[in-house]
C-alpha cells in the first residue's frame, strides 16, 4: 500500500535541489546536537586516539597516520608502514581509503596534526538527510511531510550505532540513495542515472561492505526495468559499466592490491543477525536505545547485527499491518508483485544477514552445514548482519509513508503531517537515551586529560626514536591499536596485524624468521622486537640479552599477571633504568604457568588431574626446573612427583597439589636438592 502511488506527479513538492538541501541542514543539526563542535577540528585527534564506544576509530586513525607517512606510489591507499615490508590498503584499516587518497596527495598542505573523520562524518549525516528528503518526497507532498520523516532516517539508531563505532559505515546515505534512485526510475520510466552511478562506485572508496547493498538495490532496478520493457541490452551493458568502474576504483586505491585474507577465515555465522533484531533496544556497551521496550538476549557476534527500529516505527509497521491484511490484502500483492525484483534481493540479503547458523533471542536455534568453500566465500563479508540495512531502511519508508497515507485519507487536510509529526516525536522520545549516551561519549572523549594508553611505562619514552620498525613476534598483540599509534607517532613501520584484513601467511612467515634470527643470536639494532606470549619470549630472549634490554612491561601500575602487557627486546637500551611497570629478564625473572588453553589444558593446567601444569620449553624453563624437587608459591611448598618432557616445545611438572589452577599467574620458585 506504502509505495503503490509512486508514479504519481507531485506537483506541490519543492525542487529536488531545495528539498535535499533542508534535509541536509536536518542532518547537520542531529550531528551538532550529538557530536557538537570539537570533531570539526581537524588538528584535535583526542576522539581518534581515546576511542569513545570502541577501540576501532583508532584502528582508523592509526591507519591513516602510517599511509600519510608513507612515499606515494600506485596503487593510492596502500600504506608500506602497516603490514611492513609489504604494506595494505587502508581500505582494510577502515580509513575510508577514497578520502585518505586525496587528503594524501594534499598532505604537505595540511597541519602536523589533521584527522577528517569529524568532518566525513558530518558529510555523511548532510547526505543521509538530503537523500531522505529526497526519498520520502516521491511519496509526500509539500516540504513538511518529508521533513517530518526525514527526522527518523537522522535519528536511525543504526546510523548512529554505527557512526560511532565505524566511522565508514556512518555512510548509510548510499543505501538511501540508491532507494531514491530505485523508486524514482519506477515514476520515470529510466534505468541510468548518473547519480546511481556515482553511488555505486563511491561505496568501494568508502567502505566494501555496502557494495553487496547498493549493487543489489541497482539489479532490482534494472531486472524490473528490462521485465517491463523487455530490453536487456541496455541494463546489462549499465550494469557492465557500472561494476567495471567500481573495480577500477578499487584497483586505484589498493583493495585488490597484495593479499588480504587474514582476520576472514569461517567467521560467516558468527556475527549474525538475531532475529529479534528489529526490536532489541541493545547497542553496543549495553546502551538500551528505547524507553519503553526491554533488551533482548543475544548470541555471539550478533551484536554487530544491531538494527533496533524505534518504537514508532515497530507500532506504525504494525498498524500498516493490521490494516492491510483486514482491508487492503489484494493490493499489497499487487504492490509486491510490481516490485518482485526488489523483494528477492532483500529477502536474498535477509537470509544472508541471518546465514546458517540461526539465532533467537540468546539461543542457537540450528546451524546448517555448509561446504568449507562457500563458508570462506561468505566470510569475505564476515559482518553478515549488516546485510540487512537496505531492508531495514525500506521497513522504515514502509513507516513513513503507510502513516501519512492512512491519515491522509481523512477529510483534513493535514491530518498525514500531524500524523508524521506524532510518528516523529513518538521515536524520538523512544530513541534519545541511546543519543544522549552518544552524546555524552563523545563529551568524556574531548573532557579526559590526556589520551587513554596502556603505553604508560617510562620504557616506550626511552624506546621513541630509536628504532625504524616495531616487530611484532609471534602473533597479533594484545591492545594493537595502542601499538599502532605509537609506531606510527614514533615514526616506525610495524607488521602487527591491527588491520581487518592482512597477509597471514607472509605474517606466519615473518614471525617464524625472526624466531629463528634471535634463537640463532641475530639482532637487527633498528628494530623494537615486542611478544605477546612470555613462551615465546623466553624462548627467544637467552642468545640476544646481552645487547639489548629484554623483559616485561605491564599495561598499567595495577597487579602483575601474565597476560597483562608485552614482552620486548630491544636492542641497544641495555642501560635503561626499569620502573614501576618494568620488570627486566635477569637472574630474579620469575617463573610462571605458560598461558596455554585449549580442550585439554586450562591456562596451563591439566583439567583432567588439576595436578599437571606446563611451561613452554625454553632455555630458561629447563634451568629453573633442572632437578627441582618443589614447587614454592606465596611461600607454599608443592611437592614435584614427575617431570615430563616428551611432548616437544612443552615442559610438564606433576605436583602434590590439590587444585593447580591457584597457581595462575603466580610467581613461582623451585626446591632443589
Amino acid at each position: 500500500m506504502a509505495m503503490q502511488r509512486s508514479g504519481a506527479t507531485n506537483k506541490q513538492s519543492p525542487r529536488p535541489a531545495t528539498l535535499f538541501l533542508v534535509g541536509g541542514l536536518l542532518g547537520l543539526v542531529a550531528f551538532l546536537l550529538v557530536y557538537g563542535i570539537l570533531p570539526l577540528d581537524v588538528t584535535n585527534d583526542a576522539f581518534c586516539r581515546g576511542g569513545y564506544i570502541e577501540k576501532d576509530i583508532q584502528q582508523h586513525y592509526a591507519g591513516w597516520l602510517f599511509y600519510r607517512q608513507s612515499a606515494l606510489s600506485f596503487p593510492l591507499g596502500v600504506a608500506q608502514g602497516i603490514n611492513a615490508p609489504a604494506g595494505l590498503s587502508v581500505a582494510y584499516t577502515d580509513s575510508i581509503p577514497l578520502v585518505a587518497a586525496v587528503l594524501r596527495l594534499l598532505s604537505p598542505l595540511l597541519p602536523g596534526t589533521f584527522q577528517y573523520f569529524g568532518w566525513f562524518t558530518l558529510v555523511c549525516f548532510f547526505l543521509q538527510g538530503g537523500f531522505g528528503a529526497l526519498l520520502l518526497s516521491l511519496f509526500t507532498k509539500g516540504i513538511a511531510a518529508p521533513l517530518l520523516g526525514d527526522v527518523l532516517l537522522v535519528a536511525s539508531p543504526i546510523l548512529w550505532e554505527r557512526a560511532f563505532r565505524h566511522t565508514s559505515l556512518g555512510a548509510q546515505f548510499l543505501v538511501l540513495g540508491v532507494l531514491y534512485y530505485y523508486f524514482r526510475a519506477g515514476r520515470e520510466g529510466r534505468y541510468a542515472y548518473p547519480g546511481l552511478f556515482l553511488l555505486n562506485v563511491l561505496a568501494i572508496g568508502i567502505h566494501p561492505y555496502f557494495l553487496p547493498m547498493t549493487f543489489a538495490v541497482t539489479l532490482a532496478l534494472l531486472v524490473r526495468h528490462a521485465l517491463r520493457q523487455r530490453r536487456w541490452r541496455g541494463p546489462l551493458v549499465f550494469l557492465v559499466g557500472n561494476l567495471g568502474a567500481t573495480a577500477a576504483l578499487g584497483g586505484v586505491l589498493g583493495l585488490f592490491w597484495g593479499k588480504a585474507g587474514g582476520g576472514s577465515e569461517a567467521l560467516y555465522g558468527y556475527f549474525s543477525l538475531n532475529l529479534n533484531a528489529l526490536w532489541n533496544p541493545v547497542g553496543v556497551g549495553n546502551v538500551l536505545w528505547s524507553r519503553v521496550l526491554p533488551a533482548q538476549n543475544q548470541v555471539g557476534g550478533n551484536y554487530d547485527a544491531f538494527a533496533y527500529l524505534g518504537l514508532g516505527v515497530l507500532v506504525a509497521l504494525a498498524g500498516i499491518a493490521l490494516y492491510t491484511l483486514l482491508w487492503r490484502r489484494r493490493a499489497a500483492a499487487r504492490l509486491l508483485a510490481s516490485h518482485l525484483p526488489l523483494c528477492v534481493v532483500c529477502l536474498i540479503l535477509t537470509v544472508f544477514a541471518v546465514t546458517n547458523t540461526v539465532t533467537a533471542n540468546g539461543a542457537t536455534l540450528f546451524s546448517l552445514p555448509l561446504p568449507g568453500w562457500l563458508v570462506k566465500l561468505c566470510s569475505v563479508f564476515r559482518s553478515s548482519g549488516r546485510m540487512i540495512w537496505p531492508v531495514y531502511y525500506l521497513l522504515v519508508l514502509i513507516a513513513i509513508v503507510g502513516c501519512f497515507r492512512l491519515a491522509g485519507r481523512a477529510k483534513w487536510r493535514w491530518a498525514g503531517i500531524a500524523a508524521l509529526g506524532i510518528l516523529a516525536a513518538a521515536q524520538l522520545w523512544d530513541v534519545s537515551p541511546g543519543l544522549v549516551q552518544r552524546r555524552a561519549a563523545m563529551k568524556a572523549a574531548y573532557a579526559a586529560p590526556a589520551y587513554p594508553t596502556a603505553l604508560t611505562s617510562s620504557f616506550w619514552a626511552a624506546a621513541a626514536g630509536q628504532y625504524t620498525h616495531l616487530q611484532s613476534v609471534a602473533g597479533p598483540q594484545r591492545d594493537a591499536l595502542h601499538l599502532a599509534l605509537y609506531a606510527a607517532d614514533s615514526g616506525m613501520t610495524t607488521n602487527d596485524p591491527f588491520a581487518a584484513r592482512y597477509d597471514s601467511e607472509a605474517l606466519a612467515a615473518a614471525e617464524d624468521t625472526t624466531l629463528a634470527e634471535l634463537q640463532s643470536g641475530v639482532l637487527h639494532s633498528d628494530t623494537l622486537y615486542v611478544f605477546y606470549d612470555e613462551g615465546d619470549f623466553l624462548q627467544a630472549v637467552e642468545a640476544v640479552k646481552a645487547d639489548a634490554w629484554c623483559g616485561h612491561i605491564r599495561a598499567d601500575s595495577g597487579e602483575d599477571t601474565a597476560a597483562e602487557g608485552w614482552y620486548v627486546i630491544a636492542p641497544g637500551l641495555a642501560g635503561y633504568t626499569p620502573d614501576a611497570l618494568a620488570t627486566p629478564y635477569d637472574d630474579a625473572y620469575p617463573l610462571r604457568l605458560a598461558n596455554y588453553t585449549d580442550q585439554l589444558w586450562n591456562r596451563g593446567v591439566l583439567d583432567s588431574d588439576k595436578k599437571t601444569v606446563c611451561f613452554k620449553d625454553s632455555p630458561f624453563a629447563r634451568t629453573r626446573l633442572a632437578d627441582a624437587t618443589a614447587l614454592v608459591a606465596d611461600g607454599k611448598r608443592y611437592a614435584i612427583t614427575k617431570f615430563d618432557d616428551h611432548d616437544p616445545g612443552w615442559l610438564m611438572l606433576t605436583l602434590d597439589i590439590d587444585d593447580a589452577t591457584i597457581l595462575w599467574d603466580k610467581e613461582l620458585e623451585m626446591i632443589k636438592p
